[in-house]
C-alpha cells in the first residue's frame, strides 16, 4: 500500500471559532496523555464559520501551531477542513491535512441507471447474506435491495470521489486524512446502507479513514442526546462491525472508524460508545459542536464585572435576533421560546446564576437547555462585536481557559476514553 498519513485510533475534533483557545484545548489532551491514553486533537472549522467570524482557513493552523509549540506537544495533530464541498475546498488546501467531505446534500439525487447497473454487477457479494465480524448481526440484501440503496446514495458517493480527487490533485496522494460525512440529513443510515456506501467509496478510490453516518436519535447542538440509547448502542455496534467487514472486503484503510458529529455534550450515550469501543477494539472520531464557544461565554460570566456584562449583552442580542440565528440550525436545535428568560432578567443575574443556567449540568435545577442552544447559535453576535469581544477574551483568559480545559477533559475525554466501560 502507498505510504499515507494515518489517523490515530482515538481522535477528537475541537472547534475554536475565535482562535483564542487552542492552548486551553490542548491541555485537555495532555491530561489524557498523562493518564496513559493518547487522543489526537483535530482542530476544525467550517467555511460557514469562517464566513460568519470573518476569518480565513489558515488561522486555524496558525493557532494550533502556536499551541503545539507553547505546550511542547509531540504527538500527532491535525487541522480539519470541516464540511467542505467542491465550491469551498480550494480555500482549505494549503492549511488543512484532514478533510471532512460533506455529501449529505447529494443523498437521493438519482445516478445514471447505467452506473447503478454496473455497481450491482460489480458486487454480487452484496446480494446475499453478509456476516459481520464480532457481531451476531447479519445483513441480507437482495438485488432489488442493493439497487434501492444505490439509487439513494451512489450519486452522493460519486460526488465524494470528485471532491477527494480535487484534494488529491492539490495536495498529493496520502498526505491528508479523508472523512466522508453523511450525517446532515433527515433519516439515519441503516447498517446495510453503510455497507453499500463503503463498497461504493472503495470503487471510487476514496481511501476513507473515518465516516460520519446519520445515527438514530437527535444530535442537537450543545445539549444531550435525544432518543433511545439502547437502539443507538445496537446501531453503533452494528456499524462498527460493518466497517470491519468493509475493510477486509474492499481494501479500505485498516484504521477506518466511525465519526460522531455533534458528539459533544451527548453524555447519555458516552457509556454505550465506550462499551462498544472496548468490546470491538475499535477507534472513533468525535467531533464537537461549539462547546468551546459556550465555555468562553461561561468564562466571561464567571469572571464577573465587564465579562459578565458582555455575556449578558450577548444573550440580549441573541434573544433579539433569535429567529434569524436559529433558522440555519432549525434541524439541530430545539429552542423553547417559553423557556427563554427576558434579557432584563438576565441582566440582573449574578455570575453564579448565569453560569448555572448556561453550563451543561443536568443535575442543576437552573440549567436551561433553551438558553444554552440560543447562545450556541449566537456566536454571530460576538463576531459582530469584533475586537470588543476578542479583547475581553484576553482580559478573562484565565477563567475561560480553566473552563475550556475542564469541559473537554472532565465531561468529554474522560468519560469517552478513560473511564471503564
Amino acid at each position: 500500500m502507498t505510504s499515507r498519513l494515518r489517523l490515530s485510533h482515538y481522535s477528537f475534533g475541537v472547534g475554536d471559532r475565535f482562535a483564542h483557545e487552542a492552548r486551553a484545548q490542548l491541555r485537555a489532551f495532555q491530561l489524557a496523555a498523562q493518564r496513559g491514553v493518547d487522543i489526537v486533537p483535530v482542530w476544525n472549522k467550517s467555511n460557514r464559520e469562517h464566513t460568519i467570524v470573518g476569518s480565513r482557513p489558515g488561522t486555524v493552523r496558525e493557532a494550533a501551531c502556536a499551541a503545539v509549540q507553547a505546550l511542547g506537544w509531540t504527538q500527532p495533530w491535525h487541522v480539519d477542513a470541516d464540511h467542505i464541498n467542491l465550491a469551498t475546498v480550494g480555500g482549505f488546501l494549503a492549511s488543512s491535512d484532514f478533510f471532512t467531505i460533506d455529501v449529505a446534500d447529494y443523498i437521493g439525487k438519482p445516478p445514471t441507471p447505467g452506473d447503478v447497473a454496473d455497481f450491482i454487477a460489480r458486487h454480487p457479494e452484496l446480494q446475499r447474506t453478509t456476516t459481520l465480524p464480532g457481531s451476531d448481526v447479519a445483513i441480507t440484501l437482495s438485488t432489488d435491495g442493493v439497487r434501492a440503496i444505490a439509487d439513494k446514495y451512489l450519486f452522493a458517493v460519486q460526488e465524494a470521489g470528485r471532491i477527494y480527487r480535487c484534494i488529491e490533485t492539490g495536495k498529493g496522494r496520502g498526505t491528508f486524512v479523508t472523512e466522508v460525512s453523511l450525517d446532515e440529513t433527515e433519516l439515519p443510515q441503516a447498517p446495510e446502507e453503510l455497507l453499500v456506501i463503503l463498497a461504493a467509496l472503495a470503487d471510487q478510490g476514496v481511501p476513507v479513514q473515518t465516516i460520519a453516518p446519520k445515527f438514530t436519535g437527535r444530535f442537537n447542538k450543545g445539549v444531550d442526546y435525544v432518543g433511545d440509547v439502547q437502539r443507538f448502542e445496537a446501531e453503533f455496534r452494528a456499524d462498527i462491525a460493518v466497517i470491519a467487514r468493509a475493510v477486509v472486503s474492499y481494501g479500505l484503510p485498516d484504521e477506518l472508524k466511525l465519526s460522531v458529529h455533534s458528539g459533544s455534550d451527548k453524555f447519555s450515550i458516552y457509556p454505550a460508545i465506550r462499551r462498544a469501543l472496548a468490546d470491538f477494539g475499535a477507534g472513533v472520531h468525535v467531533k464537537t459542536a461549539g462547546t468551546t464557544w459556550l465555555e468562553e461565554v461561561i468564562g466571561l460570566a464567571e469572571h464577573g464585572g465587564a465579562g459578565l456584562a458582555l455575556a449578558a449583552e450577548i444573550y440580549a442580542e441573541a434573544f433579539a435576533h433569535r429567529a434569524e440565528l436559529c433558522a440555519p440550525y432549525a434541524a439541530v436545535i430545539d429552542v423553547d421560546p417559553a423557556r427563554l428568560p427576558d434579557p432584563a432578567v438576565v441582566q440582573a443575574w449574578s455570575s453564579e446564576r448565569f453560569v448555572r443556567a448556561l453550563r451543561h449540568d443536568r443535575a442543576c435545577s437552573d440549567y436551561n437547555p433553551s438558553l444554552r442552544q440560543l447562545i450556541h447559535v449566537g456566536y454571530k453576535v460576538a463576531a459582530r462585536m469584533g475586537e470588543r469581544f476578542t479583547d475581553m477574551l484576553g482580559t478573562c483568559e484565565e477563567t475561560i481557559a480553566r473552563n475550556v480545559t475542564g469541559n473537554l477533559y472532565e465531561r468529554h475525554l474522560r468519560p469517552l476514553f478513560l473511564e471503564k466501560a
